[in-house]
């Protein structure tokens, strides 16, 4: 009799747990204008899964009730979502006031390396010239999707960490939100940033700054985007 008491609750725990897990989806959308966000990081720490979000905002995830989702893109205020069940979900992302972007960059922090984060993104990402799936199959279009993506992340870290403002005030005589403006009017790429040395860059911020004071005072000033 108790090996029957001992089965029946093996299977409801069973039940429960199968309940818990699934597959979430979902869209992300731009709060002010309701238009689809696309490559918008998704992911789900506990669980360690992660996805981007289509041309039209939409996300599939593998999560369970329980979790917290964790959205971002750049130049949106992140948002997260505790999971309660697995009905779709509209999520929601702010504009940021236009700025720089907020990375804290200290001595001894370990930088972003998303082939140790994220090891099976690179796994799945490849193509085998015999193996057709790999090339086609849906997991393997979004580990490459993925893989451009920290890419691109790894590559604007760089420029955030070469390109700071305690280095770039310390060559023109900005400060505050001039200087923010600034930085984000004459961001240089990384591809610059890859080539060049400290004196091209000194050059640049020199040059740069010459072409800022010749705007017109109102062109110096970014518009200042509130959320609603």
């Amino acid at each position: 009799m108790k090996i029957k008491y001992f089965f029946a609750l093996l299977l409801l725990f069973a039940a429960a747990l199968i309940k818990a897990q699934g597959t979430l989806k979902g869209k992300v959308i731009d709060g002010a204008s309701n238009t689809g966000l696309p490559n918008v990081f998704v992911r789900d720490n506990v669980a360690k899964k992660y996805t981007l979000t289509d041309k039209q905002g939409n996300f599939t995830i593998n999560t369970e009730t329980g979790h917290l989702l964790i959205f971002e893109s750049p130049g949106y205020v992140s948002d997260t979502l505790y999971v309660v069940d697995m009905t779709a979900k509209k999520i929601k992302l702010e504009a940021q006031t236009i700025s720089l972007r907020e990375v804290n960059i200290t001595a001894g922090k370990a930088a972003f390396d998303p082939h140790k984060e994220y090891p099976d993104v690179y796994t799945k990402s490849k193509v085998y010239v015999m193996s057709p799936s790999t090339w086609f199959s849906k997991e393997g279009k979004d580990a490459r999707r993925l893989k451009r993506y920290f890419q691109h992340e790894a590559e604007e870290r760089h420029v955030d960490a070469v390109f700071s403002r305690a280095y770039v005030s310390s060559i023109v005589p900005l400060k505050g939100q001039e200087l923010d403006d600034f930085m984000v009017l004459y961001r240089p790429p990384y591809a610059f940033l890859r080539d060049n040395n400290g004196p091209s860059l000194v050059t640049y911020i020199n040059d740069s700054y010459k072409k800022f004071q010749a705007l017109p005072p109102d062109k110096r000033t970014l518009p200042r985007l509130t959320n609603q």
